[in-house]
This record gives C-alpha cells, structure tokens and sequence, in this order.
C-alpha cells in the first residue's frame, strides 16, 4: 500500500480536564490540583495515536478558528465527495450524522468496485453512543467497533455476548469488535470465529479519557498493517493500558 493513508471522520473538539486527588462526591466542592485544554474527539484522538504509532494518516471533520465555538456541522456527502480516494488504504467513521456517513460509505463501496484487491479502501465504523439512528452503521463496516455502552443498552453483559447478538446485523465477511474497560476485549472474525485478549492495566489509573480512541486506533494500525485480529486485539488492549496510566498521550508507547 506504500504510503496510502488512513483517514479518520468525525468529532474534533476542545476538553477541558480538571485534575483532582480523589473522584469528587455529589454535591461537594474539590480543589483542583492541575487543569489543562486539550484536543479531543474520538475521530481526533484516533488519528493522534495512530500518529503516534507512526502511521500515515489524515482527519476530516469541522475544526473552528479559535477555542471556542458553536453549532459546527458533521462532514457532509457533499464535503466528503470533494475526498480523493486514491490517498486512503482504510477511511474510519466515528459514528455521528449517520444516514449522511451511510451516503459516504457507498462512494467508498462504488469506489472499491472498480479496484484491485490491493487497492481497495477499508471500511470501519465507530457505534459508540446509544442513539437510534447510529445502528444503521453496523451492516456498513468491514470492521465494526461497538462500545460497552451500547451492548449494555441492548442487554449483553458481556463482550462476547455482544459479539453473537449483534453478528446478524452486519455485512457478510465483517469483523466486529467489542472492547469491555477492565475485562479486555473480543472480536469475532469474518468466518465467526471468536478472540479475547484481558486487559493490561497500568500500576495507577490516571486518565481513562480517550482509552477506547487509543485501542481503535491500535486495532486499526495492526489490521492496516496486514497484522492478524488477535495480534490487534492484544496490541489494543496494551495501548490502551498504558494511556490509562498516562496524561493525555504522551508516553504512551514507552
């Protein structure tokens, strides 16, 4: 693929952390030991590691002139057909104005039809939010990555229980991801079959803020890599670990 990108849509915004010594209780003042601004978003934070990771990548979604601002729109059709696709080896959808990524998606799909297999754009989607129309995703992902909100919504208690229940909801071939914090995360390949890798915990929790954007991200990086599912799900899982023992990003690869 030489150095074909990977592109990643969505949400790029401002978060503000307050550090503090202790999780505050409700209704109580807490000192705040440190507070800093930083860049957020999932689509955003994912394109940060896999910067990090040092893969070629590339984000699209609104960005605003100053720290502040309001109302910015999604990525529409009509800004993604302006994309040229002959840049990208894998376009990542953080799941958002979803019948409008749908639209983007098949561009893609139409794309792919007139390719070599080598030249073909892989397609992933984000469903993390529990909204309605965000799980007409799921059939449009060759790899589908589900939140543990959002299979606790539909009543799984597990990873993997998530995994069989949401299996007919995708496209033939796919590959369906379901990190679950603590517990690690599970896959199920194109062919059905199941992977686990537990978690690896760092010695101190520090900042758990952006740790399913940095296993995406790593996931991502191994597949586009042409790395196995299990290798990537380990390799998420260690990355994410060790960004939830770090501020921000930083030293998350040492």
């Amino acid at each position: 693929m030489g150095d074909k990108k990977i592109l990643s849509i969505g949400l790029v915004c401002l978060d503000i952390i307050n550090v503090v010594d202790k999780y505050p209780e409700e209704d109580s003042d807490t000192r705040c030991l440190s507070q800093r601004w930083q860049r957020g978003g999932n689509a955003s934070n994912t394109c940060t590691v896999l910067s990090l990771l040092g893969a070629p990548c590339a984000f699209m979604g609104s960005l605003a002139p100053g720290p502040v601002a309001e109302n910015l729109p999604d990525v529409s059709i009509e800004d993604f057909s302006k994309v040229d696709l002959k840049q990208y080896k894998w376009i990542h959808w953080e799941g958002r104005n979803a019948e409008e990524q749908v639209k983007m998606i098949e561009r893609v799909r139409e794309y792919n039809s007139k390719q070599e297999e080598k030249n073909k754009i892989t397609i992933s989607v984000e469903i993390e939010k529990t909204r309605e129309p965000l799980y007409q995703l799921f059939p449009h992902g060759d790899v589908v990555f589900v939140s543990k909100d959002v299979a606790r919504h539909f009543g799984f208690d597990s990873a993997s229980a998530a995994l069989k229940g949401f299996s007919n909801r995708l496209r033939k071939g796919a590959t369906l991801i379901c990190a679950w914090a603590e517990k690690g995360a599970d896959a199920m390949g194109p062919d059905g079959t199941g992977f686990h890798s537990d978690a690896f915990p760092p010695e101190k929790l520090v900042d758990t803020l952006g740790a399913g954007d940095t296993f995406n991200a790593a996931v991502i990086y191994t597949l586009a890599n042409g790395g196995g599912l299990q290798p990537a799900l380990t390799f998420g899982c260690q990355i994410a670990g060790k960004k939830c023992g770090v501020h921000g990003y930083d030293g998350i690869l040492q």
